[in-house]
């Protein structure tokens, strides 16, 4: 059978506004602001080759320059593209990854996860809350007591675990009385997260935060240096006196610098990114995790990590990410699925699961007319 060929990239900017969110007092961490508007954008990516199949997702970055690269180059030569571009282009390897497997899942009439040799219909979700609110401005995630009664209502739609990003709270003793009142609120009932997304800028403040997380009975920490979790010493002198496991590897690129981090005991769990390493490089960071006795935890919400997470054994939850009791405030990705698929607050079942999607590549019908109408640009090259 004769390869199907990449004949065309179609990028298009897709816009859209987040109600009730706005930045936080340092104007880059959007937050819950009643009354303001947020603004996001994607770009939704089209990868067309030669047998009429077209790869298709919502990316974050741009790969129509790639063009010399890509156009006339085997559409299921995924391994040998991963190869080559892994360590020149970053992300935009892994974008173009994405659309290579929904290309090949479509030309064969299988969904990515059947591809991967998925075997999990339904994964265990996480409720992954926007950062927390502002001081002074009633509703939203503002105090320790708001977290623990949205980590109830979580409870009662299904979720069994909850994770909070705690960003523009200055005072490090209000970190501490938040992981203390969602350890009385929910502790034993839910798996709790933090997530300081590298918010302390001191092992004094990690240490006396990580403490209350460990009085609280917490999961897993994530990220909690200021520096994003490249100090792999400070991160090991830090698990020395917590009992609490340590997640890392958001920010960073790369299967060695990830793997760097489990050997060197800095982190207990390693952090995937689909967006970051593709579906390929996710699917060998979990492997040589798995060989060192390690879990991964895929980072973000979308169709291309759930087909990931469907076909990894030491995977623990999916996660619902920018949840929020104001739900205008949470659209982080907006309603392009045709086809009832959803991530927001209320995605999960009783069970706190969610599904895989099963059909072709993605598995997932997209609302072309909503792209269209949020489109305000569009940029071809073949």
């Amino acid at each position: 059978m004769k390869p199907p060929v990449i004949t065309k990239i179609e990028v298009s900017s897709v816009e859209w506004e987040i109600e009730d969110c706005g930045p936080d007092g340092s104007g880059m961490v959007p937050t819950y602001n009643p009354g303001r508007r947020h603004p996001m954008s994607l770009l939704w990516t089209r990868l067309h080759t030669d047998a009429g199949v077209i790869g298709e997702y919502p990316l974050r970055v741009d790969i129509s320059g790639m063009r010399d690269y890509l156009i006339g180059r085997n559409a299921l030569a995924r391994e040998e593209i991963w190869n080559d571009l892994k360590f020149v282009t970053n992300r935009q390897s892994a974008g173009i990854d994405i659309l290579l497997w929904d290309i090949a899942g479509k030309l064969t009439d299988m969904s990515v996860s059947q591809l991967l040799g998925g075997y999990r219909e339904k994964l265990p979700a996480y409720a992954s809350t926007m950062n927390g609110g502002i001081a002074g401005i009633d509703g939203g995630l503002s105090t320790p007591e708001s977290y623990a009664e949205f980590a109830q209502r979580c409870y009662e739609i299904g979720y069994r675990a909850f994770k909070i990003h705690p960003f523009p709270r200055p005072v490090i003793q209000d970190h501490v009385d938040t992981m203390l009142a969602l350890g009385e609120a929910v502790g034993g009932r839910m798996d709790l997260m933090l997530d300081a997304f590298g918010y302390y800028p001191s092992f004094a403040d990690a240490l006396k935060v990580g403490r209350a997380c460990d009085e609280a009975g917490f999961f897993w920490i994530e990220d909690p240096y200021f520096e994003g979790g490249a100090s792999e010493l400070g991160h090991a002198r830090l698990r020395e006196h917590l009992s609490t496991p340590l997640l890392q590897g958001e920010t960073l690129i790369g299967l060695g610098s990830k793997m760097n981090l489990l050997i060197s005991g800095a982190t207990d769990f390693i952090r995937g990114q689909v967006h970051g390493e593709g579906i390929t490089g996710t699917m060998k960071l979990a492997a040589a995790a798995e060989a060192v006795g390690a879990d991964i935890e895929v980072h973000g919400s979308g169709p291309a990590q759930r087909h990931v997470m469907s076909a990894i054994g030491n995977s623990n939850y999916y996660e619902v990410v920018w949840v929020h009791p104001d739900t205008q405030c949470m659209q982080t990705t907006p309603d392009i699925y045709g086809d009832g698929y959803e991530d927001g607050l209320e995605a999960v079942d009783a069970e706190g699961m969610v599904d895989v999607p099963e059909g072709p590549g993605m598995g997932v019908e997209w609302d072309y007319d909503a792209i269209k109408r949020m489109t305000t640009g569009t940029k071809v090259v073949e």
